[in-house]
């Protein structure tokens, strides 16, 4: 890879994926985008990571970082030049000597349900069982005060639909973005509005990272970068920080981009949840797109101030 000046800019990437269906396939997108920019060619390197090989709930496992840290293992080690991460399974502290190079543009954030007999969520009957993966869709669904047994469950997503028909669930909610991705949106009944279920921080985003001393890979992902996502995306992911809750907590959060007087501005809602439903705290702000890390901050304390530590600490 370091060969001489005349060959480098040539030289293939290697790309560090988790080897799940999902992973491949999204970082095959990014790949193929790298390539069309720069004409690199671009070899994807398969890594198991702890999350991939056991089991048990996230929240067992450690919660944040699961599914990352082998491949950022990999990329410090000089194994692979590139990571293509799912943006909301990242730890919101910055690795050292690693650096987050491009956030492409976002895919739809919102989650989605898939349920038997094309039903909505509010058509589901009281009992109804609803399987999920997250604390925070968990604690969301059951705020909602529809009757719903929410299901812990793990595994990939078609894993996941399959116990839906003939399964043993009557619906499961997942992210719209990874169904989008694998060409399953035909199996969504409904897609959740925001007012009832809130996205994950960062959720439907990729995040590209690379050695911050790699000069060349820097600037081969700057292609890639779109600055409003990777705008929502610090606002959505300061407030998480700011909260001290990691991806296993019952925190919701979700910016958009929206034409203010001044220009383009952020829109940042948040919440947090009690993992029982019975109690939680929603807020919003407005502000420039350039202080994306303020709003998320000030969005954070005002949660604090209403109770939320008190909910995640519940939940834990």
């Amino acid at each position: 890879m370091t060969g001489p000046s005349s060959t480098t800019s040539t030289a293939t990437l290697r790309l560090g994926t988790r080897a799940s269906q999902l992973a491949r396939t999204q970082s095959q997108a990014v790949a193929d985008a790298l390539t069309a920019a720069s004409g690199v060619p671009v070899e994807l390197v398969h890594i198991s990571t702890e999350g991939d090989r056991s089991a048990a709930a996230i929240t067992q496992l450690g919660g944040t970082g699961v599914f990352v840290t082998a491949i950022r293992q990999a990329l410090l080690e000089g194994t692979v030049d590139v990571a293509v991460h799912s943006y909301k399974d990242l730890p919101t502290a910055p690795e050292p000597g690693l650096v987050i190079a491009a956030v492409p543009p976002r895919e739809d954030p919102r989650d989605a349900l898939v349920a038997r007999d094309r039903l909505t969520l509010g058509e589901l009957p009281a009992g109804a069982r609803v399987g999920t993966g997250a604390p925070r869709r968990m604690a969301q669904l059951r705020a909602l005060g529809l009757g719903l047994e929410v299901v812990p469950i793990r595994g990939n997503v078609d894993t996941r639909m399959a116990r839906v028909v003939p399964g043993d669930l009557d619906a499961v909610v997942l992210a719209r973005a990874g169904l989008a991705r694998l060409g399953r949106l035909g199996a969504i009944t409904e897609v959740l509005d925001p007012l009832q279920v809130l996205p994950a921080p960062a959720q439907g985003a990729l995040a590209v990272e690379c050695r911050a001393d790699d000069e060349r890979t820097l600037q081969l992902l700057a292609a890639l970068d779109d600055p409003g996502t990777r705008a929502a995306v610090l606002a959505e992911r300061t407030t998480l920080a700011a909260l001290e809750a990691g991806c296993s907590a019952p925190v919701a959060a979700h910016a958009e981009l929206a034409e203010g007087d001044d220009g383009l501005e952020l829109y940042l809602r948040a919440s947090v949840t009690a993992i029982d439903g019975s109690d939680g705290v929603r807020g919003s702000l407005t502000g420039a797109v350039g202080d994306a890390e303020r709003l998320g901050r000030e969005l954070a304390a005002d949660l604090l101030d209403r109770g939320a530590a008190a909910l995640m600490a519940a939940s834990r």
